[in-house]
């Protein structure tokens, strides 16, 4: 270890936060030493502002129980308690040390240590392991982690080969904070992470998407996948997406699928389109090595590459737990991304897109298609691209009547009191009324919806 460096740090204005001088003061009163510790520190070399407090405390979790009047155990195997203190949650955990991780995450056992530097010793990243003793703001920095942020680089703590042994989940925190921060990882540190994918592999599946989700939301996710393609974690964790690498696509594509897909990822990340609309960016090409075949002139095909696309996106979204939301919308995304739209389409044309695709999705699939431009070529888009298809769904919006079954003039009590017999004939009746209220919205009038469903219900029922 390193000596350890003191010395004033620059006041940021959360430093001088009441609620956390408050809270500092309670300690100290107790003759308690509490330090700032983790991202709010690193913010604060940043030079950035920070509202994620977390704090470390040589003060025992029962100690910190009796000292405050609102705590919850929020980990308290762990030696980790919760403060609600005016409106603000912090996380305390007592100074602590930690050996054996038999599940490759969490530590079999921990003890509690008598000073901030052996608490420091067990972080992952030395960006990870600075400290600001409160309340007067002295950063304690043993392993230089303010030299290297200076540097922006990702170095662990001690020997990566032992960081990463005790915490798979470290070489993922260290591919989604070089994503976030624009940050290199350090030479020794990217080398050691080959070798612990055996223990990635046993971390449980949420903690995997919750890296993922933060790599993808980012300022700069392709930064993270290609770290992650180096390394070899893409083909553990996203295998589906490792297999786009080098599948050509000459003729429409400046790149193959991968970069075209991460690419549109980050030109998601870029205009800070939806969470959805970035991980449909990632994965709607999903199904082009399945499906690619060689077609006339020498020029790769992928027909209905979209639809493998959907399975292998829904596949890799479930075994990471995605909520059913999340999933059901990328779905959508990715299924409806190829459409073709041009000024020969007439009303009902447009009407059935909207209604095919749903309204609701629109904005999002038109980001969507951005994405997957400035994808093609590695350029802006031009932002009026979709401006002529967008105006003509405003315009059949305004004047069309029935878009859903719900818009009818008519519904199902109303064909069963005109003698269509309960059942699912009704609801066979008010799809094909709707049909026909697409086709020409004039007919959605209660008097002409219920002739022809007395029509089709004398001619079939």
């Amino acid at each position: 270890m390193n000596n350890l460096r003191l010395g004033p740090i620059r006041k940021a204005p959360f430093l001088r936060a009441p609620v956390l001088k408050e809270i500092a003061a309670v300690f100290t009163s107790a003759g308690k030493e509490v330090y700032l510790v983790g991202g709010a520190v690193r913010d604060l070399i940043l030079g950035r502002d920070s509202a994620d407090w977390d704090l470390a405390t040589n003060a025992l979790p029962e100690e910190v129980t009796r000292l405050f009047k609102r705590v919850i155990p929020t980990g308290i195997k762990h030696g980790t308690v919760t403060i609600h203190y005016k409106g603000a949650s912090i996380e305390v955990t007592t100074f602590r040390t930690e050996s054996d991780y038999s599940d490759g995450r969490r530590p079999d056992e921990i003890r509690y240590a008598a000073a901030i530097e052996n608490d420091l010793s067990r972080r992952d990243f030395t960006m990870n392991a600075a400290a600001v003793k409160l309340p007067e703001g002295t950063l304690i920095d043993p392993f230089n982690g303010q030299s290297d942020i200076s540097r922006k680089l990702i170095r662990c703590v001690g020997k990566p080969e032992e960081r990463f042994a005790e915490d798979g989940l470290r070489p993922m925190r260290a591919v989604r904070f070089a994503a976030q921060l624009g940050f290199n990882l350090e030479k020794e540190t990217l080398a050691a992470i080959p070798g612990a994918l055996s223990t990635t592999a046993r971390v449980a599946a949420e903690r995997i998407r919750e890296e993922l989700d933060k790599t993808i939301a980012s300022k700069s996710p392709q930064t993270g996948f290609i770290v992650m393609e180096e390394t070899g974690l893409l083909r553990l964790i996203l295998p589906e997406l490792d297999a786009c690498r080098g599948v050509e696509q000459k003729g429409y594509h400046r790149y193959d699928v991968l970069d075209h897909s991460l690419l549109a990822c980050a030109y998601a990340a870029r205009k800070n389109f939806s969470q959805e609309v970035r991980v449909a960016a990632l994965f709607h090409d999903l199904g082009k090595p399945a499906v690619r075949q060689m077609g006339a002139g020498g020029i790769w095909t992928f027909y209905n590459h979209e639809k493998e696309s959907v399975k292998l996106a829904e596949g890799i979204m479930r075994r990471f737990r995605y909520p059913n939301a999340v999933i059901d919308k990328v779905r959508r995304l990715i299924a409806a991304h190829m459409f073709h739209y041009e000024d020969v389409w007439k009303d009902n044309a447009v009407r059935r897109f909207i209604i095919r695709t749903g309204e609701d999705l629109l904005p999002e699939l038109f980001d969507l298609r951005m994405a997957d431009t400035a994808g093609t070529a590695g350029v802006e888009p031009n932002p009026a691209m979709l401006l002529p298809f967008k105006k003509r769904i405003e315009a059949v919006l305004a004047k069309s009547s029935a878009l859903s079954l719900k818009d009818l003039a008519v519904n199902g009590n109303d064909l069963i009191a005109a003698g269509v017999k309960p059942g699912k004939y009704v609801g066979i009746i008010l799809n094909e009324l709707l049909e026909a209220a697409v086709d020409d919205p004039a007919l959605n009038t209660r008097e002409k919806l219920l002739e022809i469903a007395g029509n089709i219900n004398r001619e079939r029922y």
